[in-house]
């Protein structure tokens, strides 16, 4: 007679008690996070009620387009390399323009903040320059740099700037006293104080500048590319629109999103891990 040895496991698999935790743990999951479900709910009740309405009322495409046209749209210039090789073009802008300003902003950032006489000094033109609307100035860049990538990436850059200088200033003065009066009867130097307490503790604040800083850049590489470009979505966006290729707008707009969203994920990643550290409930996410 051969005996036949089964493991707990295999014996749950047989009588199907597995079934029942992996149940468990999909209901306790959606408790925990129903945005899991709710996310892609409202996505398709919106795309249905949509799609219903211009079904209903025979919306003309070039009018309003139906999610099915924006799809269909999206598929064949996806599949032709439009989106992609224009997107690329507006992706390389953004990133260029981003990095530009995250170096400007976190050494200039750093600097006003040990720094009082340069933040009085400087700081009346930097809200002079943030509050100048950009869609006023980006002509003059579009002139002197001409219509290529520079008068992107600095439309870009200048856009993203801001929201990065402020945080990095936020940041630095969020500082918990006790642990620079801490170092300093070390006698810690004021740079080593930076470096050791200011900075590792501003840069949750930092992130979240940088977070919304990188969207911010996307937002200006398409306003340059409204104002004159050879290249890139925004480019694309206004020769659909002068054909009336409403479907067309919407696919590139879509793809814009797509960019955004990858962007501030990537971003929020790369916090994670380099805040490993951090309290959770001091790392901001936009």
């Amino acid at each position: 007679m051969s005996s036949q040895i089964t493991t707990p496991a295999a014996q749950a698999a047989a009588s199907g008690d597995g079934v029942l935790p992996t149940r468990a743990r999909r209901r306790g999951l959606l408790r925990e996070h129903p945005e899991y479900l709710l996310v892609p709910l409202l996505f398709v009740v919106v795309v249905g009620v949509w799609e219903a309405v211009i079904r209903f009322f025979e919306v003309p495409i070039y009018l309003f387009p139906a999610p099915s046209d924006i799809f269909w749209a999206l598929v064949d210039r996806l599949g032709s390399g439009l989106y992609i090789e224009h997107g690329l073009h507006t992706l390389s802008e953004a990133l260029l323009g981003f990095l530009c300003a995250a170096v400007a902003g976190i050494t200039l950032g750093s600097v006003i903040a040990q720094f009082r006489l340069v933040e009085k000094t400087l700081y009346p033109y930097l809200i002079a320059i943030q509050t100048t609307p950009k869609v006023a100035i980006a002509p003059l860049f579009i002139m002197w740099f001409g219509f290529g990538m520079t008068s992107k990436v600095i439309i870009a850059a200048i856009v993203a700037f801001f929201p990065i200088l402020v945080n990095v200033i936020a940041g630095l003065r969020s500082t918990d006293v006790q642990r620079i009066e801490l170092m300093q009867s070390l006698r810690a130097s004021k740079w080593q104080i930076f470096y050791m307490v200011r900075l590792p503790s501003a840069l949750p604040m930092i992130f979240a500048g940088l977070q919304i800083a990188i969207i911010f850049a996307i937002l200006g590489a398409i306003v340059g590319e409204f104002v004159g470009s050879n290249a890139g979505l925004g480019n694309l966006i206004l020769q659909m629109n002068f054909n009336l290729d409403t479907a067309g707008v919407f696919g590139a707009l879509v793809c814009l999103s797509a960019m955004g969203i990858t962007l501030h994920v990537v971003m929020l990643r790369i916090q994670r891990r380099l805040l490993f550290w951090a309290d959770e409930s001091k790392v901001t996410e936009v």
